[in-house]
């Protein structure tokens, strides 16, 4: 499986994760071990920069993950454009997933603010990777103004509802020169397997895993469903027919025997 390149960083493994909703930093820790994961997103708001006992930060800066701070909780450009300076500052990374979401119902992006934040924050030279709704528009406006990949959603956050957006999807992966990486969602290791298949890039997954009975298998499953399906992409699928078409031709022997 080849490695996946980002703003000159190579990551080996293609599954990136969260960290929200798991029962304890340990079950956390258990989980994304098992992932492989090397790129773990992390909101500001869950962490105690000046406390030394933080307990989901310093076993992260332990174990060598890198660190994609998000600005989740941001309800505008500007407030997304601030979270992630003080980010910068507090966790010395130019990394950072933007994330606009003025519902706090369906948590849905806006699209609007995120491509003025993404201008604004490129200019201050960050590594911008946006989530956004699977908009093939918007996710090549993101593309040209300088965004190093796009986090299209797969569904609405946190729903475990899959690739509820395939078809745009699709069109994003299809005509995107950045990688691009399925972001919310995706709620079993089949629906990761399939975004891979279908050419996407990495897939970023989280509820899924800190939800499970166990955590720990649950990133297992996920690690190797993403091998799987990018193996797949690049071993080349075949082409879906309407028709049957058999593998083994009887024609002849049939014949033979007429």
């Amino acid at each position: 499986m080849s490695s996946l390149l980002i703003a000159g960083h190579e990551f080996r493994s293609r599954l990136f994760t969260g960290t929200g909703k798991y029962a304890s930093a340990d079950a956390m820790m258990d989980s994304l071990s098992a992932s492989e994961s090397e790129l773990v997103t992390l909101s500001l708001r869950r962490m105690d920069l000046k406390n030394q006992t933080d307990n989901i930060l310093q076993p992260l800066q332990r174990q060598g993950i890198k660190l994609l701070p998000n600005t989740s909780g941001a309800r505008t450009a500007k407030e997304a454009v601030f979270a992630a300076e003080l980010a910068r500052e507090a966790l010395e990374t130019n990394w950072v997933k933007l994330e606009i979401h003025p519902d706090p119902r369906y948590l849905m992006p806006d699209g609007m603010e995120t491509l003025l934040a993404a201008e604004e924050l490129i200019k201050k030279g960050f590594v911008v990777m946006p989530y956004v709704h699977a908009d093939p528009v918007l996710c090549k406006r993101l593309e040209e103004v300088g965004c190093q990949c796009v986090m299209p959603l797969g569904s609405p956050i946190g729903s475990n509802m899959g690739l509820a957006s395939r078809p745009f999807l699709e069109i994003i992966i299809e005509q995107s020169r950045v990688p691009v990486i399925v972001d919310a969602g995706i709620g079993a290791p089949s629906d990761a397997a399939l975004a891979l298949e279908m050419g996407a890039d990495a897939v970023l997954v989280n509820t899924a895993m800190a939800v499970a009975k166990q955590p720990a298998q649950m990133g297992k499953a996920f690690r190797l469903a993403v091998e799987a399906g990018r193996m797949a992409y690049e071993a080349g699928l075949g082409e879906k027919r309407v028709q049957a078409n058999a593998t083994s031709p009887l024609t002849e022997f049939l014949g033979a025997l007429s």
